[in-house]
């Protein structure tokens, strides 16, 4: 009862500091203060990201705007950001993860689906075109929610106790995967056996024989040690992350017009310059690892039979989702 009562006092001090924030926001521009949320500390990608929205909207601007970033999940999770964004109170931008925006807009999941994306090349294409504007405008109408960039980056592949270079390798491979449906029914088509078991099991999962491996980026087999028991690396490059970059529409429509403007501008800049910086970064984290001798990294031979057996998985998908329309966009672009 202690621990539940702790929490509702934070998240009402939180939503009162929110409220502080946007009567600042309401006032003149040297007053100005716009607070955003990181999960991370300052040397994470997404978090990098964030300060340099900041510096890059103070730049167009012109005029000092303090930007009041608070890092290591100090005002929650994501799912309390998204929230708080929604209500327009406690912060005013974030980092959001597509999963989190879902509830809101049915065809944001397309962002994480596998194999959506052919390369880093077209991942880049995408998220620097007006692609995506259908689902802005969805999130925006439902959440009032603003997509102003796009970061991520990270590219995420098969990581196993076994090496798995073609299709014949990969079947019945027992595999950790993310809960949403369109990740096991995916995988499944590639002749995998995903299950959808907890991310702090994993570890132990792998030790005991419960699977054989999962599916990640590099920056997370690292920090979790994966390669202690599943030190094989294959680079299927079935997904790349996206991250959309968020503001509230609630607090953007308080702001000055110029300060609209330079936002846009800035978040369009930051979102690029996330995408490279951790594009850059997950490389290093696999040569790191590499030249340690704690990974094994495999080419997969057959990666063009794979998008053949996931075509009809995401064509029935993207239906059931009403985005037939934006699944076409994006692969022709």
């Amino acid at each position: 009862m202690n621990l539940i009562k702790n929490m509702r006092k934070l998240m009402s001090g939180a939503v009162v500091a929110g409220m502080a924030v946007l009567a600042v926001t309401a006032a003149k521009a040297e007053d100005m203060t716009l607070r955003g949320a990181s999960l991370f500390d300052n040397e994470h990608a997404y978090s990098k990201t964030l300060i340099k929205l900041g510096e890059l909207v103070n730049k167009e601007y012109g005029k000092k705007v303090t930007f009041d970033l608070r890092g290591n999940s100090e005002l929650g999770i994501e799912p309390d950001y998204v929230n708080f964004l929604t209500q327009g109170v406690a912060i005013d931008y974030a980092i959001i993860a597509p999963s989190n925006l879902a509830r809101f807009a049915p065809s944001v999941p397309l962002m994480d689906m596998p194999f959506v994306f052919r390369d880093l090349d077209h991942w880049n294409a995408v998220l620097s075109s007006d692609v995506l504007k259908p689902l802005e405008e969805e999130l925006l109408k439902k959440a009032d929610l603003m997509i102003i960039g796009y970061a991520g980056g990270g590219t995420r592949n098969l990581i196993s106790n076994k090496k798995i270079s073609n299709i014949e390798e990969l079947t019945g491979h027992k595999m950790r995967v993310m809960g949403a449906p369109i990740q096991a029914r995916v995988f499944e088509a590639i002749k995998a056996a995903p299950s959808a078991i907890a991310y702090s099991e994993v570890y132990n999962a792998i030790q005991t024989g419960v699977v054989d491996g999962l599916e990640n980026e590099s920056a997370s087999l690292l920090q979790y040690k994966f390669f202690e028991v599943a030190p094989h690396i294959t680079l299927t490059q079935h997904s790349i992350t996206v991250r959309p970059i968020i503001f509230s529409g609630k607090a953007f429509r308080k702001l000055p017009e110029d300060l609209q403007k330079a936002i846009l501008k800035a978040g369009k800049e930051a979102g690029e310059f996330g995408r490279a910086l951790e594009s850059t970064e997950d490389s290093k984290k696999l040569d790191q690892m590499k030249e340690a001798k704690q990974i094994e990294v495999h080419a997969f031979a057959e990666r063009e039979k794979l998008l053949d057996l996931v075509t009809p998985v995401q064509d029935a998908y993207a239906k059931e989702l009403g985005a037939e329309d934006l699944l076409q966009a994006i692969r022709s672009k």
